[in-house]
């Protein structure tokens, strides 16, 4: 045997490698939304393909002109993604350019600042979200009611003109009516999804499925979601015991972005911590933002505030969670 076949090999971890790919789970969780987006259109028309269509196409370029591979990048389907979560987490009415916007600054801001994909601290599509927020914040607060018109009606604000102002009749959302008027939405239009608020505020049921199936394809974290969901129904339980005006858990779970936040973006294997406990903290950070923002603070929602918060605080989580490295001196770790 020569010297050469007598050396070691040394490599960085990890020394296993999953059979998935990006590209894969990219894929799987962009099918899982279809019926998302089926159901936006549903409740809103044909303008919930023009706004996540337009919100991808911001992305995708963006992702082409300024990512480190060019359009080669986009075969991992991340841009992609990016685009149609950010379009979902927006009101039907707005105009497109807003849209465009948003992708061009949920992928230059999210993404390409930090290094590309794998190296982003927060979640790029609520980057762009939380972009457009700021930037025009009536806009991103006036929503349109579900079946409001005809399947291929647009809102006379999705071709606006840029920076040009276009009167709008808004419709409050279930969280808006509890927080600021005391009304509580039935559970069942909920289910449905036959309720005012963002694209990707439609069904609970379609939601809960579009998680499971990705539970079963092991595109995400279960415990994510799953400590989200749970802490956010046990803290609404005991405030609205303490705090009988508050609205009921249930109705804190189903409504609003909840859903959408904890099985299509808080799970981020980016932004997210990858140990067991870290993924609990982390879901249970985020319930309780959102219980205190929703409950107190000065909007009727916050779960995008509590992700990109908590995707802040993950590096710190994933440290204080990293499993004991057996064979070493813990006193030499202090």
């Amino acid at each position: 045997m020569s010297s050469e076949n007598l050396r070691l090999q040394v490599t960085a971890a990890p020394f296993t490698h999953s059979p998935r790919t990006t590209a894969a789970v990219m894929r799987d969780v962009s099918l899982a939304l279809l019926p998302v987006l089926f159901a936006a259109v549903w409740y809103f028309g044909i303008v919930a393909i023009l706004v996540v269509g337009t919100a991808t196409l911001g992305a995708v370029l963006t992702d082409a002109v300024l990512g480190r591979q060019g359009w080669a990048g986009l075969k991992d389907g991340s841009a992609i993604l990016t685009g149609v979560l950010l379009g979902l987490t927006l009101p039907p009415g707005i105009p497109l350019w807003m849209a465009l916007l948003g992708g061009v600054a949920g992928i230059g801001l999210g993404k390409v600042v930090w290094g590309g994909l794998g190296h982003n601290i927060f979640n790029p599509a609520l980057v762009g979200r939380a972009f457009l927020q700021a930037a025009f914040p009536i806009t991103l607060t006036t929503w349109v009611a579900p079946g409001s018109g005809s399947l291929v009606s647009l809102p006379a604000s999705t071709l606006a003109v840029p920076l040009l102002h276009v009167d709008a009749v808004s419709a409050a959302t279930p969280l808006g009516l509890a927080k600021f008027q005391g009304t509580l939405t039935a559970v069942g239009p909920l289910l449905t999804g036959n309720v005012a608020g963002s694209l990707g505020e439609t069904s609970a049921i379609i939601l809960l499925a579009g998680g499971a199936y990705l539970m079963w394809r092991r595109a995400f974290d279960w415990r994510i979601p799953a400590s989200i969901i749970l802490t956010t129904a046990v803290l609404q339980a005991v405030a609205s015991a303490i705090w009988p005006g508050l609205a009921p858990p249930q109705m804190m779970v189903f409504s609003g972005g909840l859903l959408l936040g904890a099985i299509y973006m808080a799970t981020d294997p980016v932004s997210s911590p990858t140990t067991p406990r870290g993924a609990w903290i982390f879901g249970a950070g985020i319930a309780t933002l959102v219980v205190l923002i929703r409950n107190w603070g000065g909007l009727p929602e916050g779960v995008m505030y509590a992700i990109l918060l908590m995707n802040a605080a993950s590096p710190l989580i994933e440290r204080a969670t990293q499993p004991r490295v057996f064979g070493r001196d813990k006193r030499r770790l202090l």
